[in-house]
Order: C-alpha cells, then sequence, then structure tokens
C-alpha cells in the first residue's frame, strides 16, 4: 500500500535530516520504527504525512504519487495517532472521535447520522463508548491514546502512522495499545508505529526498522534484526537480547535487556 523510495530531507542543506530512506508497508503490516531520540523518526512520520514536503525521493500510495493527491485525498488513505497530549479547549472524549471525520465533509458541512455511527463504532471498538461525554483533557494517558487512536478509526482511513503509541504509558496501558494494534492489523489495517521500546517490536510487530542519525541501519523481521549486537550500535549503550521462557504457556519469547555496569 504504501511505498518509499530514496526520501531525503533537510531543514538546512548543510544539515541532512533524512538520507535516502526507503521502505514499504503492506496490508496487515505493523511496522516498528526504533532509533534513538533526535534521529529523525518524527521528521520522516511528518513527510509520509505531507507536514513536511519532501527534498528527495517518492512517497506512493498503491502506486499513486502522496505529494499529488490532495489533502482530504490522503485523509482518506491515512490516519495519524500522536502522542496523547491536552486540547486548547475542554472538548468531550466524543467531540474528539468525531473530528476525524472532518475530512469527509464538505465545506461548512455537518456531520449526519453516518459519521454519528461511525463515531459510535469506533468507539464501541475500543470499549470507551462509556466516556464518551468525559472531559479529554481530564483523562489519563491510556484513555486519551485510546480516544485517539478512536479518532483514527473514524477517520477510515486503511493506513496508520502512530507515533509513540506507549508513550507515557504503565505497562497494563502499554500492553492494552499492543493489543489494539495487533486487532486492528488483523482487521486489515497497515501501521507504521514507533517506539522506543523495543521489545514492542518481538510482541507486537512483523517488520522493524532501526534508524540512526537520519540513515536506516537495517530493517526486516525482528527475530532477525533486533539482535544484541544492533541494539547496542544503535542506542550507544551495552543491550542484550535474550530469551525468557513462559513456563506458564510453555513458549519463548525474546526480551531486551539494558546491560549496566
Amino acid at each position: 500500500m504504501l511505498s518509499v523510495k530514496g526520501l531525503s530531507y533537510y531543514y538546512h542543506p548543510d544539515r541532512i535530516v533524512l538520507k535516502d530512506i526507503s521502505l514499504e508497508l503492506a496490508g496487515h503490516d505493523i511496522l516498528c520504527l526504533l532509533g534513538p531520540n533526535g534521529t529523525g523518526k518524527t521528521t520522516l512520520l511528518r513527510c509520509l504525512l505531507s507536514l513536511n514536503k519532501i527534498k528527495c525521493g517518492s512517497i506512493e500510495i498503491d502506486g499513486r504519487d502522496l505529494t499529488k493527491l490532495s489533502a482530504g485525498k490522503r485523509a482518506e488513505i491515512m490516519a495519524y495517532v500522536p502522542q496523547a497530549t491536552t486540547m486548547a479547549f475542554p472538548y468531550e472524549a466524543r467531540e474528539v472521535v468525531l473530528m476525524g471525520r472532518v475530512a469527509h465533509l464538505t465545506a461548512g458541512g455537518r456531520t449526519t447520522r453516518k459519521d454519528q455511527k461511525l463515531v459510535d463504532e469506533a468507539m464501541e471498538q475500543l470499549g470507551i463508548l462509556q466516556m464518551s461525554r468525559y472531559l479529554f483533557n481530564e483523562m489519563s494517558g491510556g484513555e486519551k491514546q485510546m480516544v485517539l487512536v478512536a479518532r483514527a478509526l473514524a477517520q477510515q482511513a486503511r493506513i496508520l502512522i502512530m507515533d509513540e503509541p506507549t508513550a507515557n504509558l504503565d505497562y497494563c496501558n502499554q500492553i492494552k495499545m499492543l493489543k489494539v494494534i495487533k486487532t486492528l492489523s488483523e482487521n486489515g489495517y497497515s501501521i507504521l508505529m514507533t517506539s522506543h521500546f523495543p521489545d514492542h517490536a518481538f510482541l507486537a510487530c512483523n517488520r522493524t526498522i532501526l534508524m540512526r542519525d537520519g540513515v536506516i541501519m537495517a530493517q526486516g523481521l525482528p527475530d532477525e534484526i533486533v539482535t544484541t549486537e544492533n541494539l547496542s550500535k544503535l542506542y550507544s549503550t551495552q543491550v542484550c537480547v535474550t530469551e525468557a521462557r513462559l513456563d506458564s504457556r510453555d513458549m519463548v519469547t525474546k526480551v531486551c535487556i539494558p546491560v549496566m555496569y
């Protein structure tokens, strides 16, 4: 669905932020983008969302040049889930989710019964319909994140761009969010997510990209590229990737452990 080839971007020619980035995101994919702070992950997302104009390369969706599509057309294809934040006005959770329907409205148009129904379905799918009247700014981080995902679902775009969807969430809400992401993938969504937790690549993703200093170091299956050597190089600190056995399910999973001397 999404194909990026040779993408480069800079704010100033003397400081290139992204260099020759190429990646593909197909149906049902969950692609996890890992890398240290300041490496260009958010800038890449902004390029994909057409918030930053790329300097070189191409971004195509189903063979169509993304840069030549109108904002409305792009919104029908791709939705953005930012990190949970506050709103400037005291919107209720349902009102925030309803914002996902803006791309489908005509200029000055009002929402329809279909829009309202899609909002209800999105919130019910994530188990937050009972929170419809909650003030967004008074919700917990996990609740806010679910509302923002529901907004993306109401938008009915099949590609979800998620910027650290588990940021500032406790363990319980992190796992809940990862389960939601896996379920969305099973339902046909294509998801590109950034994360500061390499373990998430093993828990939820079928593909991973390691990026440092605006360059892709490696990409492929998590089991193949999320390794002790690669992570230690990626984060410039010793990291050990090992296996943990879950006795209750007779199952083995990989985990990432930072090594402190």
